[in-house]
């Protein structure tokens, strides 16, 4: 036997844990920015936003986005680094990375994408300004390996931003688990067909490293000045942390 680790809130062998990932975002790929829309009530762009703000992307900068899904980061970053700059955008999953690149396309933006494990990055050390990782730490089985390779790819004085669903306030945690357990996993089946998968991506968040272990595991692998931000009542929180 392998060892144990979380898939949602059941326990998988490591190596089965990859798969069932696969299969989750596999099955969500083609509805998933409606299904972001819904869910979120639209505050996902918010978020997202705030990150690019974070970020302190300029124009000639290397940009990398981690498990950047279809794409909504590297496209806000593509306008930012602009014709001397560079953004790679990177997923696991094959149908989510084949919808970035096509939305992408679609929006004029040609730009190298690369299908690869966040614990195994095909890039040399040093590399990138600004590395990114959003709605996306808390699928990668090993997350503190993922963490000590978006450091390494990183050039001294280069940025990790994290944007992570986390703890949220404790008052609003019974409403949030209602809406988390008992509507999304609906709203699911009705636009995907899938509840499952819905229900797994709710439990996952429950079994997330909270804000301050977060932070933690980033100072752990030596990124420094790390701290955080709690968005929407600590329903998401954005870690940064830098590499000197």
């Amino acid at each position: 036997m392998g060892d144990k680790t979380h898939f949602g809130y059941q326990q998988v062998e490591e190596a089965e844990k990859a798969q069932k990932v696969a299969d989750v975002f596999s099955s969500v790929a083609q509805r998933y920015d409606l299904m972001n829309d819904l869910m979120s009530g639209g505050l996902h762009r918010l978020w997202k936003a705030f990150t690019i703000g974070q970020s302190g992307v300029r124009e000639g900068m290397r940009v990398l986005d981690v498990a950047g899904g279809t794409g909504d980061l590297s496209l806000a970053f593509a306008k930012k680094v602009g014709k001397s700059g560079q953004v790679w955008l990177t997923d696991i999953n094959n149908a989510m990375l084949t919808r970035g690149r096509d939305r992408l396309c679609d929006k004029g933006f040609i730009m190298p994408v690369a299908q690869c494990d966040a614990e195994k990055l095909p890039f040399p050390d040093d590399y990138f300004d600004v590395v990114t990782v959003a709605f996306g730490l808390r699928n990668m089985t090993h997350k503190d390996s993922a963490l000590a390779e978006m450091r390494r790819v990183l050039k001294p004085g280069g940025r990790l931003l994290v944007l992570e669903f986390s703890q949220v306030w404790k008052p609003l945690a019974p409403v949030y688990d209602f809406y988390s357990f008992q509507v999304i996993p609906r709203l699911g089946q009705m636009i995907v067909k899938d509840s499952d998968s819905y229900r797994y991506l709710s439990e996952s968040i429950r079994v997330h490293p909270d804000q301050e272990t977060l932070k933690a595991m980033m100072e752990k692998v030596g990124l420094e000045k790390v701290e955080y931000f709690n968005l929407t009542l600590g329903v998401v929180a954005l870690h940064r942390g830098y590499k000197y």
